[in-house]
């Protein structure tokens, strides 16, 4: 069996698995826990724990209590580390964090990799960790699932939006977009620019740019998705790397949304 080691382990969230136990489990238990129904979606940042790691726990505790009811994670973020034109899947088994193993669901991947635009690239996954600071949430609040994991570079929304569609269409299947929002600004400009780009969310606009928010690519492809048209997407957090101990002269944005 093949698995993708960790590559940000000790530098985004501990790595020491007894710590990042902790770590995730304090986070959690910072937020309430909201009383809406199960989503069949988020949107979640992807920095280092101490700086969005509050704002991506609003997320997941959406998630309590739902461990039977989720089988699978769609899992998209941004490349970050390769130039990647299209949406790579990995040829690998598993992905590994200090938590354990997550399996990856081979046969929904292999229905994926028909799609226009789909490679498999073990390179366009080995150092990237937008999908990465995901896994111990998810195993934590999930506890054991399967997963799809999706590196997204240059790629048309529709190609984008097929590979949602078709994810979507399988049972018992969670949606999880990873982005950060603006990146480097000074504090207010950044507070004026995350804003505007919460609210194009919130009305499905489908023309967000790459420096509104990194994944920008995942989530026009999900304003072009069918399913998106009948889901109404709840902003559950925001805030950036100046509001939890970051400088506040060149801040990242974070966001947490639910799809319900």
């Amino acid at each position: 069996m093949i698995t993708r080691r960790e590559a940000v382990a000790g530098m985004f969230y501990e790595a020491d698995p007894e710590s990042l136990r902790r770590q995730v489990d304090a986070l959690l238990s910072a937020v309430p826990r909201p009383t809406t129904a199960l989503p069949r979606g988020l949107i979640v940042p992807h920095a280092g724990y101490i700086y969005s790691g509050s704002t991506a726990a609003a997320a997941y505790a959406c998630l309590a209590g739902a461990a039977d009811r989720i089988q699978r994670v769609a899992l998209l973020g941004p490349a970050h580390r390769v130039y990647l034109t299209g949406m790579a899947l990995p040829a690998a088994d598993a992905f590994a964090s200090p938590l354990g193993a997550v399996p990856l669901d081979r046969k929904a991947m292999e229905q994926i990799s028909r799609l226009s635009g789909v490679c498999i690239s073990d390179e366009a996954h080995r150092q990237e960790h937008s999908l990465e600071v995901q896994l111990p949430f998810l195993q934590r609040i999930l506890g054991e699932f399967a997963l799809v994991p999706i590196v997204v570079g240059h790629c048309p929304p529709r190609q984008v939006a097929d590979v949602i569609d078709a994810l979507w269409a399988m049972a018992n299947t969670l949606l999880v977009v990873s982005t950060d929002l603006s990146h480097f600004h000074d504090y207010a400009t950044a507070n004026r620019l995350d804003s505007r780009t919460c609210e194009k969310l919130l009305a499905h606009e489908p023309d967000l740019r790459g420096d509104e928010a990194c994944g920008a690519a995942v989530l026009n492809g999900l304003m072009a998705s069918k399913l998106i048209q009948s889901l109404h997407i709840s902003q559950l957090q925001r805030c950036n790397s100046g509001d939890t101990g970051g400088d506040r002269e060149r801040v990242v944005g974070y966001g947490a949304f639910a799809l319900h």
